[in-house]
């Protein structure tokens, strides 16, 4: 069972861990503003798993810094917490250009596991310092524009995506660098408990990610995130040796009739 709850927390990562994206041209129009929630329910086949909710916080500062602070938040249900409990969260903050990551945290309370990392940017210097609670600190150098996994997801949502393309950016945890790439595989109308959606169909390219995943036959990904300016997140769904994994959404808050100007990519 742990096994289980591990892996639908890992699935909903890929959503943050595997949206890399081209530079977007589009600062000043962002789909995205303090107040806006996506509420998920996660299943593992028919079995309802947990729930997670990703929120965009109140305009903050990072060394003086105007910020945009984005949390995701994941826990199993009373169900799964008989077995293994779950309690995570994740804050990210960005400067309000979405050029790149200030700051970022995790609180990971899975099991018997706890981990509170925390990891600073310094751009002067083009690097990053990486600690869980109070360990030795780790120092890695950043390439330009370099977002955290949870910030990630937020800058995806600046393209104009459009069918057959593909996306890369890098992106880090701390402890190491990644250049990941995203696929625009075609588009689909599908209906989630928040409502029916037509969407574009995106799947993340799966190299990066091991854990309880099979090496020898990768789990195939597929994310449905919303044909319109809001891009957003409806549903996500992988294959994997231990099971299917199913996340849905089930409520939006702070869009309303909300217009934002169209968003185009630069190469």
């Amino acid at each position: 069972m742990s096994r289980l709850v591990s892996t639908i927390l890992l699935f909903l990562a890929l959503m943050q861990f595997n949206l890399f994206v081209n530079p977007a041209g589009a600062e000043g129009h962002h789909p995205f503003w303090p107040g806006e929630k996506m509420h998920f329910v996660l299943k593992y086949g028919p079995i309802p798993a947990g729930t997670a909710t990703l929120e965009v916080h109140d305009m903050d500062k990072i060394k003086d810094v105007e910020a945009y602070h984005f949390v995701l938040t994941a826990r199993s249900n009373s169900f799964i917490d008989i077995f293994f409990k779950v309690r995570d969260r994740i804050d990210s903050y960005t400067d309000t250009g979405m050029n790149h990551s200030l700051y970022y945290k995790k609180d990971q309370k899975e099991g018997k596991t706890r981990r509170y990392i925390r990891v600073d940017f310094d751009w002067e210097k083009k690097e990053s310092t990486y600690v869980n609670f109070d360990t030795e600190p780790k120092t890695i150098s950043l390439m330009p524009g370099t977002f955290d996994p949870l910030s990630v997801f937020y800058y995806s949502r600046l393209l104009d995506l459009q069918e057959e393309e593909e996306f890369e950016h890098p992106v880090t945890d701390g402890e190491k660098n990644l250049m990941g790439i995203l696929r625009v595989i075609g588009r689909e109308k599908v209906s989630v408990p928040a409502g029916t959606y037509e969407t574009f169909v995106l799947e993340p390219d799966m190299k990066n990610v091991e854990n309880v995943f099979s090496k020898k036959q990768r789990a195939k990904t597929r994310l449905w995130v919303t044909n319109d300016e809001r891009r957003l997140l409806v549903q996500m769904q992988s294959e994997a040796v231990v099971g299917s994994f199913v996340a849905e959404l089930v409520e939006i808050e702070g869009h309303n009739s909300k217009q934002v100007s169209s968003l185009k990519n630069t190469q």
